[in-house]
Protein backbone atom coordinates (compact mmCIF):
# COMPACT_ATOMS: atom_id res chain seq x y z
CA UNK A 1 0.00 0.00 0.00
CA UNK A 2 3.00 2.27 0.12
CA UNK A 3 4.04 1.49 -2.48
CA UNK A 4 1.17 3.01 -4.25
CA UNK A 5 0.81 5.54 -2.52
CA UNK A 6 3.99 6.42 -3.43
CA UNK A 7 3.38 6.00 -6.99
CA UNK A 8 0.14 7.97 -6.96
CA UNK A 9 2.14 10.91 -5.88
CA UNK A 10 4.52 10.97 -7.97
CA UNK A 11 1.85 11.14 -11.01
CA UNK A 12 0.08 13.90 -9.42
CA UNK A 13 3.51 15.83 -8.89
CA UNK A 14 4.16 16.21 -12.58
CA UNK A 15 0.79 16.76 -13.83
CA UNK A 16 0.71 19.97 -15.46
CA UNK A 17 -2.18 22.15 -15.04
CA UNK A 18 -2.80 23.79 -18.43
CA UNK A 19 -2.84 27.89 -18.25
CA UNK A 20 -4.73 30.44 -19.75
CA UNK A 21 -2.24 33.58 -21.02
CA UNK A 22 -3.32 36.93 -20.72
CA UNK A 23 -2.45 38.75 -23.88
CA UNK A 24 -1.98 42.21 -23.85
CA UNK A 25 -1.28 44.77 -27.14
CA UNK A 26 -1.94 48.96 -28.16
CA UNK A 27 -5.67 50.20 -27.71
CA UNK A 28 -4.91 53.15 -30.50
CA UNK A 29 -2.54 51.81 -32.67
CA UNK A 30 -4.98 51.42 -35.90
CA UNK A 31 -4.52 49.30 -38.10
CA UNK A 32 -2.86 46.88 -36.65
CA UNK A 33 -4.95 46.90 -33.10
CA UNK A 34 -7.75 48.60 -31.65
CA UNK A 35 -10.93 48.92 -30.25
CA UNK A 36 -13.70 51.08 -31.89
CA UNK A 37 -16.05 53.74 -29.94
CA UNK A 38 -17.66 51.15 -26.67
CA UNK A 39 -16.80 47.94 -28.45
CA UNK A 40 -13.71 46.62 -26.84
CA UNK A 41 -13.59 43.48 -29.06
CA UNK A 42 -9.97 43.74 -30.21
CA UNK A 43 -9.07 44.12 -34.26
CA UNK A 44 -6.48 44.81 -36.34
CA UNK A 45 -3.91 43.03 -38.83
CA UNK A 46 -1.06 42.57 -35.33
CA UNK A 47 -4.27 40.81 -33.07
CA UNK A 48 -5.31 38.27 -36.28
CA UNK A 49 -1.31 37.74 -36.64
CA UNK A 50 -0.97 36.75 -32.72
CA UNK A 51 -4.22 34.85 -32.16
CA UNK A 52 -3.31 32.84 -35.95
CA UNK A 53 0.14 31.77 -33.95
CA UNK A 54 -1.25 31.06 -30.64
CA UNK A 55 -4.03 28.98 -32.14
CA UNK A 56 -1.07 27.46 -34.04
CA UNK A 57 0.85 26.69 -30.09
CA UNK A 58 -2.26 25.20 -28.94
CA UNK A 59 -2.16 28.00 -26.48
CA UNK A 60 -5.30 28.85 -24.27
CA UNK A 61 -5.34 32.37 -24.16
CA UNK A 62 -7.34 36.11 -23.12
CA UNK A 63 -6.54 38.88 -25.69
CA UNK A 64 -7.39 42.79 -24.56
CA UNK A 65 -6.20 46.08 -25.63
CA UNK A 66 -5.42 48.94 -23.17
CA UNK A 67 -3.26 51.87 -23.17
CA UNK A 68 -0.10 51.93 -24.47
CA UNK A 69 1.92 52.74 -20.72
CA UNK A 70 -0.80 49.82 -19.61
CA UNK A 71 0.51 47.71 -21.88
CA UNK A 72 3.80 47.89 -20.30
CA UNK A 73 3.46 47.97 -16.65
CA UNK A 74 0.76 44.94 -16.97
CA UNK A 75 3.63 42.83 -18.32
CA UNK A 76 6.28 44.32 -16.43
CA UNK A 77 4.65 43.68 -13.15
CA UNK A 78 3.79 39.86 -14.37
CA UNK A 79 -0.11 40.83 -14.66
CA UNK A 80 0.28 39.66 -18.40
CA UNK A 81 1.94 36.54 -20.15
CA UNK A 82 2.85 38.38 -23.65
CA UNK A 83 2.39 41.67 -24.94
CA UNK A 84 2.70 43.71 -28.48
CA UNK A 85 3.85 45.09 -30.32
CA UNK A 86 7.41 46.12 -29.41
CA UNK A 87 9.69 47.35 -31.88
CA UNK A 88 13.61 45.75 -32.07
CA UNK A 89 15.07 48.45 -30.79
CA UNK A 90 18.47 47.30 -28.33
CA UNK A 91 16.30 49.00 -25.62
CA UNK A 92 13.88 46.47 -25.60
CA UNK A 93 15.79 43.61 -26.19
CA UNK A 94 17.64 44.45 -23.11
CA UNK A 95 14.20 44.86 -21.43
CA UNK A 96 12.01 41.68 -22.61
CA UNK A 97 12.11 38.52 -24.23
CA UNK A 98 11.58 39.51 -28.09
CA UNK A 99 10.42 36.84 -30.06
CA UNK A 100 9.53 37.15 -33.94
CA UNK A 101 9.49 39.74 -35.84
CA UNK A 102 5.80 39.12 -36.67
CA UNK A 103 5.61 41.65 -39.01
CA UNK A 104 7.55 45.08 -40.24
CA UNK A 105 6.28 48.35 -40.45
CA UNK A 106 7.59 51.63 -41.62
CA UNK A 107 7.43 54.96 -38.99
CA UNK A 108 7.02 58.50 -40.81
CA UNK A 109 6.42 61.97 -39.37
CA UNK A 110 3.18 63.23 -40.78
CA UNK A 111 2.42 67.17 -40.57
CA UNK A 112 0.02 69.31 -41.12
CA UNK A 113 -0.26 70.93 -45.07
CA UNK A 114 0.61 74.40 -43.43
CA UNK A 115 3.98 73.69 -42.28
CA UNK A 116 6.77 74.30 -45.34
CA UNK A 117 8.84 71.31 -44.64
CA UNK A 118 7.54 68.49 -47.26
CA UNK A 119 10.50 66.08 -46.55
CA UNK A 120 13.51 65.61 -44.16
CA UNK A 121 17.06 64.35 -44.50
CA UNK A 122 18.51 64.67 -41.06
CA UNK A 123 17.34 65.02 -37.29
CA UNK A 124 18.64 68.22 -37.17
CA UNK A 125 15.88 70.02 -39.39
CA UNK A 126 13.21 68.69 -37.06
CA UNK A 127 14.94 70.94 -34.42
CA UNK A 128 12.40 74.10 -34.81
CA UNK A 129 8.94 71.75 -34.73
CA UNK A 130 7.67 69.95 -31.81
CA UNK A 131 6.76 66.36 -32.18
CA UNK A 132 4.16 64.74 -30.93
CA UNK A 133 4.57 61.09 -29.86
CA UNK A 134 3.15 58.24 -27.87
CA UNK A 135 4.00 58.40 -24.24
CA UNK A 136 6.50 55.13 -23.93
CA UNK A 137 6.90 54.41 -27.39
CA UNK A 138 10.06 53.26 -28.68
CA UNK A 139 10.38 54.52 -32.52
CA UNK A 140 14.83 54.08 -33.70
CA UNK A 141 17.11 54.63 -31.01
CA UNK A 142 19.17 58.19 -32.75
CA UNK A 143 15.38 59.76 -32.70
CA UNK A 144 14.82 58.67 -28.92
CA UNK A 145 17.60 59.92 -28.03
CA UNK A 146 17.95 63.51 -29.82
CA UNK A 147 17.56 66.49 -28.18
CA UNK A 148 14.29 67.54 -29.96
CA UNK A 149 11.14 69.14 -28.66
CA UNK A 150 8.53 66.38 -27.67
CA UNK A 151 4.77 66.16 -26.81
CA UNK A 152 4.36 63.23 -25.45
CA UNK A 153 0.52 63.20 -24.72
CA UNK A 154 -0.10 62.08 -28.50
CA UNK A 155 -2.48 59.21 -29.37
CA UNK A 156 -2.00 57.33 -32.76
CA UNK A 157 -1.83 60.04 -34.94
CA UNK A 158 -3.34 57.92 -38.08
CA UNK A 159 -6.14 56.74 -36.24
CA UNK A 160 -6.56 60.32 -34.67
CA UNK A 161 -6.66 62.23 -38.37
CA UNK A 162 -8.71 59.22 -39.31
CA UNK A 163 -11.41 59.91 -36.54
CA UNK A 164 -11.33 63.62 -36.89
CA UNK A 165 -12.14 63.85 -41.31
CA UNK A 166 -8.69 66.10 -41.55
CA UNK A 167 -7.33 62.94 -44.36
CA UNK A 168 -6.45 65.92 -46.54
CA UNK A 169 -5.41 68.23 -44.56
CA UNK A 170 -1.98 66.24 -43.63
CA UNK A 171 1.47 65.42 -45.44
CA UNK A 172 3.20 62.16 -44.97
CA UNK A 173 6.63 62.97 -45.65
CA UNK A 174 8.40 60.68 -48.11
CA UNK A 175 11.25 59.56 -46.37
CA UNK A 176 10.67 57.42 -42.80
CA UNK A 177 12.22 57.27 -39.81
CA UNK A 178 12.65 53.42 -39.23
CA UNK A 179 11.69 50.70 -41.38
CA UNK A 180 11.09 48.43 -38.05
CA UNK A 181 10.63 44.71 -37.26
CA UNK A 182 7.60 44.98 -34.63
CA UNK A 183 7.92 41.46 -32.10
CA UNK A 184 6.04 40.11 -28.90
CA UNK A 185 7.49 40.36 -25.39
CA UNK A 186 7.83 38.36 -22.67
CA UNK A 187 9.41 39.17 -19.11
CA UNK A 188 13.26 38.52 -19.06
CA UNK A 189 14.16 35.00 -18.54
CA UNK A 190 10.68 33.65 -19.41
CA UNK A 191 11.65 31.40 -22.37
CA UNK A 192 9.25 28.52 -22.28
CA UNK A 193 6.36 30.64 -23.43
CA UNK A 194 8.84 32.69 -25.41
CA UNK A 195 9.84 29.38 -27.03
CA UNK A 196 6.69 27.89 -27.48
CA UNK A 197 5.52 31.37 -29.30
CA UNK A 198 8.51 30.95 -31.29
CA UNK A 199 7.92 27.79 -32.73
CA UNK A 200 3.97 28.06 -33.85
CA UNK A 201 5.37 31.02 -35.54
CA UNK A 202 8.12 29.42 -37.53
CA UNK A 203 5.87 26.39 -38.81
CA UNK A 204 3.49 29.31 -40.03
CA UNK A 205 5.91 31.00 -42.11
CA UNK A 206 7.44 27.68 -43.13
CA UNK A 207 4.11 26.96 -44.45
CA UNK A 208 3.53 30.63 -45.62
CA UNK A 209 0.18 30.17 -43.53
CA UNK A 210 0.31 34.24 -42.55
CA UNK A 211 0.85 35.75 -45.58
CA UNK A 212 -3.18 35.82 -46.31
CA UNK A 213 -3.61 38.10 -43.20
CA UNK A 214 -1.02 40.49 -44.67
CA UNK A 215 -2.66 40.68 -47.55
CA UNK A 216 -6.05 40.79 -46.14
CA UNK A 217 -4.89 44.29 -43.96
CA UNK A 218 -2.51 45.99 -47.38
Amino acid sequence: MRYLMLCLSLVLSTTTVAETWRVIGDEQFAPYSFVQGDDNTPRGLDVELVSAILAEAKIDYQLRLYPWARVKRLLDTGAAEMAFQFAGTPERQAQYELVGPIRSGSTVFMTTRKIALQNWHSLDELQPYVIGQVRGYAYESAFDQADLSRDISAQNPRHYVHEQRADDNVHIMPNPLVEMPRYVAFKKGDSDRAGAFAAALKRLQQRDALTPILQRWQ
